[in-house]
């Protein structure tokens, strides 16, 4: 399945049923009075969170979506049909904007979760609704209310407890497969991940939710590389976890690239919490490796943890500083297997 994390859909609810004009006519009754129904009303566009989806793959292959029409009433005062709505099913963490692209309608944060995007149009009042004391045949009817269209963005963000931020080939890809089931593609050579990657890590009986996106580069807020779009599924984490390569050459600069990128692309990201870890320190000799450290607390001001996501050394420590600061309601126990001593049951 391809990854889709942007689609623009357009939207139609449906038109209310106009209302009747009718009048009772049957044999050896004199006086039948007016008996035209009222039109039902017309469906509604509706967005509901579902579980399963990861993806907005469904709305590259339909992007209209028309709700149906009520129907008109009729005579012996029958009440017209309302029509159905039609529902769009996008995955938890879709956010819905106006035709602007800025505007917010609905954030789908909860599973199950669902909003009207289109209200149908009211049924007309038939002829019977009109009669009186003094006007006991009325000749009107109400038209039923018209439909309601829209342009609207689904932007999908992706809900994690932690986020991996880095350059192209930071080592975010093989961290998040030492760690998890997860296999993100890896290779010697940038920009391997292509679209967000999540994966669950467990650490100390505690699980939580990670996010691997693509790299960044300098310029990426200008449209350089992959752009920065990809960040927007980090927005929702509680912490990020920033790699930078131990054997690059200017690490302190790889670090204040990602900085200028996250401070570019604006909001609270660049105010997240976050852990600084120097990585692939496996290729290190012990001299080399306290000599990038110092490079990069001086540039981070603070602690900088090492690692190695290949070799596993120091990926416990990460993990734990990770889970210390997920808010304790995002952590979820670990399922344990069940033990040997316990008795077989079918």
């Amino acid at each position: 399945m391809k990854f889709l994390d942007l689609a623009k859909v357009y939207l139609r609810s449906g038109s209310g049923g106009n209302g009747a004009i009718s009048f009772r006519r049957e044999k050896y009754i004199e006086f039948g009075g007016p008996d035209g129904g009222n039109g039902g009303r017309g469906g509604d566009v509706v967005a509901e969170a579902v579980e399963g989806l990861n993806t907005l793959i469904d709305f590259r292959y339909q992007q209209h979506f028309f709700a149906q029409n009520g129907q008109g009433g009729m005579g012996r005062l029958k009440t017209g049909k309302d029509g159905e709505d039609i529902v769009l099913r996008v995955p938890v963490g879709t956010e819905i904007l106006e035709e602007d692209g800025e505007t917010l309608i609905a954030d789908m944060t909860e599973l199950g979760q669902r909003v009207v995007l289109a209200g149908g149009g009211n049924g007309g009042f038939g002829n019977a609704h009109f009669k009186t004391s003094t006007n006991q045949a009325p000749r009107r009817a109400n038209p039923g209310q018209e439909a309601v269209e829209r342009t609207v963005w689904l932007r999908l963000k992706l809900i994690a407890d932690a986020g991996l931020l880095g350059l192209p080939n930071a080592g975010k890809s093989t961290f998040l497969a030492a760690t998890s089931n997860a296999r993100p593609k890896i290779a010697d050579y940038p920009f391997t991940t292509l679209h967000p990657n999540l994966g669950v890590v467990g650490v100390d009986g505690a699980e939580f939710v990670v996010a691997d996106i693509p790299g960044l580069i300098e310029g990426a807020s200008e449209g350089r590389g992959l752009g920065d779009l990809f960040l927007g599924h980090v927005e929702r984490c509680s912490v990020l976890l920033h790699l930078i390569d131990g054997t690059a050459d200017d690490v302190a600069g790889d670090y204040r690239t990602i900085i200028n990128e996250l401070e570019a692309y604006g909001g609270a990201l660049a105010e997240k919490p976050r852990v600084t870890v120097l990585n692939k320190v496996d290729s290190l000799d012990d001299e080399l490796r306290e000599m990038q450290r110092d490079f990069l607390e001086d540039a981070v001001g603070g602690p900088v943890m090492m690692m190695s996501g290949a070799s596993g050394e120091g990926v416990t420590e990460v993990l734990r500083a990770l889970r210390d600061r997920i808010s304790a309601d995002r952590l979820r126990e670990r399922q344990e297997d069940a033990g040997e001593d316990k008795p077989w049951q079918p």
